[in-house]
């Protein structure tokens, strides 16, 4: 930690992280026009689906700012993208053949789908509140200019992440979602414990434990790995032998990381927009399937079970998407690598796949329980004020650990 503040490098990115994350908090406190405060902190209280969205907004979405789509159209187009790479062979050798030019191509496209899609979520999101009286005496050219400030709020915002990526340390994206849940930890905790009284000490005592708990399975989940042993074969090149070492293949329990989750979030938000913006019609029909539609929440079991399940599917989506079996095992024949006792080819893509499925069954598992731990935890103590649950600590504790390991790897670097 020392060499963080005497090597000028290392002290300039820490100090530029800084300064972008407060310019980030100094946008969030920016409101956009004709917000009902009373209403919105009521609505944000009384749903948990929009207290976890205002998590991935960076906190934006609680006092409705000028940022409050936050890097979500951004993660959702970069999300996009590589679900493309799949179902287009172009965007495939773009992106694994061409190299560094090919990433920062498909980069490029990835900010260019970030702005139909800020558009179409700032005019969901936008016409929800406006049905909810949050938003109130908007005329046409009020919600013209909403829209196009919350666009170019996300854009910004993309623009800062990556700015923090390139010139700071970590991951940007990442580090502002962060920042948003850490700015909000205040007001949650104190809301947690105003909701409590002198009885319900114990019940306290078993939310300090579950948080611990929490944070303890999301850092042995987050680092473990399952090493697969490889062997390279020994070469003889004139009078000298090459190679014959061994190393391993570490496969993650948790390859996906958070974005199943993010998916998850992405598809259940669907029905309620479509049941807030149903909801303006008068027609008898139209009013009953929008009743359907906005009773399809978070109090639900089946919300719950459905919202598992997604993240479950999902996380095994995610892991076939980014991590190649076949192209792995191509790699190691290769570079005359194997597995002892598997025979190269098509064979070792096998044993990796299978290897891979059983560990990422753990994962997914994992994941769908920090997803609706939330809810549980409504449904057993009745409380409605717990809103930082398992995602916002999976997100907390998984990029602390990166940026660790960040910040360890230049200091390494340095003092070699």
């Amino acid at each position: 930690m020392k060499l963080v503040w005497t090597d000028a490098t290392l002290r300039r990115k820490v100090l530029f992280v800084f300064f972008v994350l407060i310019i980030f908090r100094l946008l969030s406190a920016i409101p956009i026009p004709g917000i009902d405060a009373v209403a919105l902190n009521s609505f944000l209280a009384s749903n948990q689906f929009f207290g976890i969205l205002n998590i991935f907004s960076g906190g934006g979405l609680s006092n409705l700012s000028i940022i409050m789509l936050g890097v979500g159209p951004y993660i959702t187009g970069s999300i996009i993208m590589q679900l493309l790479t799949i179902m287009v062979p172009a965007l495939k050798r773009i992106y694994h053949e061409e190299g560094e030019a090919g990433r920062k191509r498909f980069t490029q496209y990835s900010r260019l789908l970030t702005i139909p899609l800020a558009a179409i979520q700032g005019f969901s999101l936008l016409a929800i509140l406006e049905s909810q009286s949050i938003l109130v005496d908007l005329t046409p050219f009020d919600r013209v200019v909403n829209l196009i400030v919350v666009i170019a709020g996300a854009i910004l915002l993309m623009w800062l992440g990556e700015l923090i990526s390139e010139f700071g340390i970590g991951n940007g994206v990442s580090l502002i979602i962060f920042a948003g849940i850490v700015a909000s930890l205040p007001t949650e905790v104190s809301q947690l414990i105003f909701a409590f009284d002198a009885s319900q000490i114990p019940l306290l005592l078993l939310f300090i434990a579950v948080g611990a708990l929490v944070i303890a399975g999301v850092v042995v989940v987050t680092e473990a790995e399952r090493p697969i042993p490889v062997t390279y074969a020994k070469r003889v090149r004139g009078a000298k032998m090459y190679g014959g070492g061994s190393t391993y293949l570490p496969l993650r329990v948790n390859q996906a990381g958070v974005i199943p989750i993010i998916f998850a979030l992405s598809i259940l938000l669907l029905p309620q927009m479509i049941g807030a913006f149903l909801a303006r019609f008068s027609g008898a029909i139209v009013v009953k399937i929008s009743g359907a539609l906005l009773a399809f929440s978070q109090t639900s079991v089946l919300y719950a079970v459905l919202y598992f399940f997604l993240v479950f599917m999902f996380t095994y989506f995610y892991t076939a998407v980014t991590f190649d079996p076949e192209a792995l095992s191509t790699n190691l024949q290769k570079n005359g690598a194997f597995i002892p006792g598997i025979r190269p080819g098509a064979s070792t893509s096998e044993y990796i796949s299978k290897v891979l499925s059983r560990i990422t069954m753990l994962g997914a598992i994992f994941l769908g329980l920090i997803a609706i731990l939330p809810l549980i935890m409504r449904a057993v103590t009745g409380i409605t004020a717990i809103a930082l649950g398992g995602t916002a600590l999976l997100i907390v504790v998984s990029v602390v650990l990166d940026l660790i390991k960040k910040v360890d790897a230049q200091v390494s670097m340095r003092e070699y």
